[in-house]
């Protein structure tokens, strides 16, 4: 039996890959190879950024053979920041861009959610990065207890910007109880917004891994939004929420809310 995907529901529009907006980023916390393929068989589609979470990419025998599949299935593979900010602390980064280069790594990750930087060594960091990769820059602190001010994430994430990051992360971390999100897990909107303001929603990627959150920001913001740090095993909910296919964004399959999206201008 072939296995048609069917087309009989009208649903919001989605940009088609490669696509700069509505990106899924998923994070990677140490699959086996097997996994990962199996994961990518049913929602390679729909993926288009995947982190080899952390330090993992320097641990995982399995790491060449899963950038293969990644690359066959259209999907960006990306290093984790903590593994960027440890080669930083050590003094270790041209050896460390060297490998990634080496082993098949498309996207770099820069973030300083716990090493102590300066505004000026995180922006020298993102050119140096940028020279070589595609950067995928955070703009957050890993610290629960560190203050968030939402004027100071617009700034950061407009210089990282201006120094060639693709895409600018806003912290989340893996819990979604830090950064962007207060303890509870609620979003602090006026950082969503801010960060938003300085340097556009195409270019703005959300950690976001739970469901609550991605369907506040896909209600927000809408289906094309960036939405980072997604488990493998989560990612066709996802893109079930972006469609409206689920009670939580439900209103976005409605008749008027798809002619909406239909006539957007790209």
């Amino acid at each position: 039996m072939v296995n048609v995907t069917p087309s009989f529901l009208r649903l919001p529009a989605r940009a088609a890959k490669p696509r700069r907006r509505g990106i899924t980023h998923v994070l990677d916390k140490g699959l086996p190879v097997a996994d990962a393929e199996a994961s990518l068989a049913v929602c390679a589609p729909y993926v288009d950024v995947w982190k080899f979470g952390w330090g993992t990419a320097y641990l995982d025998p399995g790491v060449s053979a899963k950038l293969a599949i990644l690359d066959r299935a259209g999907v960006l593979a990306c290093t984790g920041g903590t593994l960027l900010e440890v080669a930083w602390q050590q003094g270790v980064v041209p050896a460390y861009l060297d490998w990634a280069a080496d082993i098949g790594f498309p996207c770099v990750e820069v973030s300083c959610g716990v090493a102590s930087m300066t505004a000026a060594e995180r922006g020298e960091l993102v050119a140096t990065v940028a020279a070589r990769f595609t950067v995928l820059s955070e703009v957050g602190r890993k610290d629960e207890t560190a203050a968030v001010v939402a004027a100071d994430w617009a700034r950061d994430a407009k210089q990282d910007r201006a120094l060639g990051a693709r895409w600018v992360i806003t912290e989340g971390r893996e819990s979604g109880t830090v950064g962007l999100f207060d303890s509870s897990g609620h979003i602090r909107e006026g950082v969503a917004t801010a960060v938003v303001d300085a340097i556009g929603i195409d270019n703005t990627l959300f950690e976001a891994p739970r469901k609550e959150q991605q369907a506040w920001l896909i209600n927000h913001f809408g289906s094309d939004v960036n939405l980072g740090n997604i488990p493998p095993a989560d990612v066709l909910g996802l893109e079930a929420l972006r469609l409206g296919l689920r009670g939580d964004t439900f209103a976005l399959s409605s008749a008027q809310r798809v002619a909406e999206s239909e006539i957007r201008v790209p």
